[in-house]
């Protein structure tokens, strides 16, 4: 899969009040000081949200994953694995996973992934199936509801080693360790909670 991830957080409320037809621009318009901005490039750290210089007055970040290189594949990846593994967990880990994981990098159904409809209409739907205008789409009421998925699952990780071996280990399409699969939950534990406590919305851009 050759496509970049871009995540953004970003203040749902000022995204609204953008023509939806010129929201995604506006987003990469928010984030692309940062790939222009030689001093700020020399002291980034990854795992952080990078912010704009005039941070007060941002209404959005970009968060620069630790665990990968900014390609989605990672993530797709993740996806997939979690699809093989999911039978063979503990029902309670399972659902608490599923409403953690869903809409941002798996769907029990992709018919329900929010992203080919620009998050129910929030952004421009996918021109068609190839070419995705979003990635994934996360709104403010949702993050909550992730926050407390992730704190049932969390400390229930390991659980899901003896499955990953079985499901995913040394496969091609899957992540390369079960080490690799959990810290980028780990990163998305992060991404949701820190989300959440600001109100904001998540979206990834192609």
């Amino acid at each position: 899969m050759g496509l970049d991830l871009t995540l953004c957080m970003a203040d749902w409320k000022h995204l609204g009040g953008v023509p939806v037809e010129q929201r995604i621009q506006a987003l990469g318009d928010a984030t692309l000081w940062a790939a222009d901005d030689e001093g700020y490039q020399s002291g980034r750290t990854a795992g952080s949200w990078l912010w704009p210089p005039d941070r007060e007055a941002a209404w959005c970040a970009e968060y620069d994953f630790r665990s990968t290189s900014g390609s989605f594949a990672p993530h797709a990846r993740a996806g997939d694995a979690w699809d093989d593994m999911r039978p063979l967990a503990d029902a309670s880990l399972r659902a608490a996973v599923d409403a953690f994981l869903a809409g941002l990098i798996w769907d029990e159904d992709p018919a329900d992934d929010p992203a080919p409809s620009g998050g129910g209409g929030f952004f421009p739907p996918a021109a068609d199936r190839w070419r995705s205008s979003v990635l994934l789409v996360c709104p403010p009421e949702a993050l909550p509801g992730k926050v407390r998925a992730w704190a049932r699952a969390e400390c229930r990780l390991e659980e899901l080693r003896e499955a990953f071996a079985a499901e995913c280990e040394g496969w091609a399409g899957r992540p390369a360790s079960f080490e690799h699969f959990i810290a980028l939950l780990r990163e998305w534990g992060d991404i949701t909670t820190e989300a959440a406590r600001r109100g904001w919305g998540l979206v990834g851009l192609p």
